[in-house]
């Protein structure tokens, strides 16, 4: 007999691979591979989900932007469309309007080490020249006819994104670094994602283009109604300066509510935002994925206050009221914008809106402002995260994302109220 194998007998030492060492052994090899599958298994969903998302987007090549103007600063300048148009999905909206047409025209401007961004609003009827531009993303495209001018969402109705990009580089002398387009219903499921949205109304309003249907005071509104209120031309001027002028207090309160509400500390909601946003959302093709990311990343880590709201200041033109003109002025708020800096704006230069009318319910208009809002008035500046006072790039009735949004009055005054 092999007396190692007696002495261990003897001895109660089980022999390796067999007894209760070789049982231990099995179980922790098999929570190990359990452990394993579980987290290959998660990263290849993660990767699977981020995969169908990034591969919702709808991308379009972008090309003959011609002499395009100098990149002077590490900020990025981002074209943001909204589109009516209403194929797909956005034929509920009136499936007998046919085309596209760019119903909102922003230019996002993000500094540089995320210290500010600037939201510069470009009217939908202002005029610019036309010029030439190939066919795109179902766009029939245009010839150059010097000397003529365009409304500016026809330039993007026939000429698509690359189109507007081009005309906008051509006329602002910003460089755009790229496009990204969202149609109504992508616009209503992120306001439903993130929560709904506050919107504060002077006097009831009945309008049966936007469908938009509310008492006067505040209201908590989701996409539906947000889409209506983002849409409404026919209030008080019925103008579309200050419909933007009301679009820009809508974006302030979605920061506000963003903020409020930790949606930025949330990845799941930040993830459904993504997802809603990517399947109505076109962007250029040279826009990747490391792009994209840090504009997620720059846009999420800001305050409201960092965030500046203006109206590209106009004028009427006077071949035809309908439409506006930007005075030469506005030159140097395109330079203050390429440059990342500070700038007045030309003496007559600001926009000028009616005085506010009274509101049928001034206690419901100038209720106080929710949680994360301020009650600074437009146009006084804002503090970045870290302190610092924030000059505004002009001071013609500019806003931050942390004003009041029950301090829009001149946004509603006019003929046009509410029934």
């Amino acid at each position: 007999m092999d007396q190692r194998g007696t002495d261990d007998a003897s001895r109660g030492r089980a022999r390796p691979g067999t007894g209760r060492h070789s049982l231990r052994w099995r179980i922790l090899s098999w929570i190990a591979v359990a452990v394993a599958v579980v987290l290959v298994g998660t990263s290849i969903a993660a990767y699977l989900k981020f995969r169908s998302v990034w591969d919702s987007i709808h991308r379009v090549p972008v090309t003959d932007l011609g002499h395009r103007p100098p990149q002077l600063t590490s900020a990025m300048n981002i074209l943001l469309i909204g589109s009516d148009s209403r194929a797909g999905p956005n034929r509920k909206f009136g499936k007998t309007v046919t085309g596209q047409r760019s119903d909102t025209i922003i230019i996002l401007h993000i500094a540089p080490a995320r210290h500010n961004v600037v939201v510069l609003s470009i009217p939908r009827d202002s005029v610019v020249p036309v010029l030439s531009c190939p066919p795109e993303a179902g766009a029939p495209g245009q010839r150059a006819q010097p000397g003529q001018v365009e409304q500016i969402n026809a330039t993007f109705a026939l000429g698509g994104p690359g189109c507007l990009w081009k005309t906008i580089e051509q006329t602002t002398h910003l460089r755009l670094d790229h496009f990204i387009e969202l149609t109504f219903t992508g616009f209503e499921k992120v306001i439903n994602d993130i929560g709904g949205v506050s919107i504060c109304l002077p006097f009831p309003v009945n309008d049966p283009r936007s469908n938009l249907r509310l008492t006067a005071g505040r209201h908590h509104v989701w996409g539906r109604e947000a889409l209506a209120f983002w849409r409404a031309r026919y209030i008080g001027k019925g103008s579309d300066l200050q419909r933007i002028r009301r679009d820009q207090y809508l974006m302030a309160s979605v920061l506000q509510g963003a903020e409020h509400s930790g949606l930025a500390s949330s990845p799941s909601r930040i993830l459904s935002v993504i997802t809603d946003a990517a399947r109505s959302m076109t962007t250029d093709t040279g826009l990747g994925l490391q792009t994209m990311i840090r504009i997620v990343d720059s846009l999420r880590s800001l305050r409201p206050g960092d965030v500046q709201f203006i109206e590209l200041p106009t004028v009427a033109y006077q071949p035809n009221p309908d439409w506006v003109t930007w005075p030469a002025s506005d030159q140097k708020l395109f330079r203050a914008i390429a440059h990342d800096r500070a700038a007045a704006p030309a003496a007559g230069a600001a926009r000028r809106l009616a005085a506010p009318r009274r509101p049928a319910n001034p206690a419901a208009f100038a209720s106080s402002p929710t949680a994360g809002q301020s009650t600074r008035p437009s146009g006084s500046p804002a503090s970045t995260a870290s302190g610092r006072p924030q000059r505004p790039i002009s001071s013609h009735d500019n806003i931050t994302g942390s004003t009041n949004v029950c301090h829009d009055g001149a946004a509603f005054a006019g003929p046009r109220g509410g029934s």
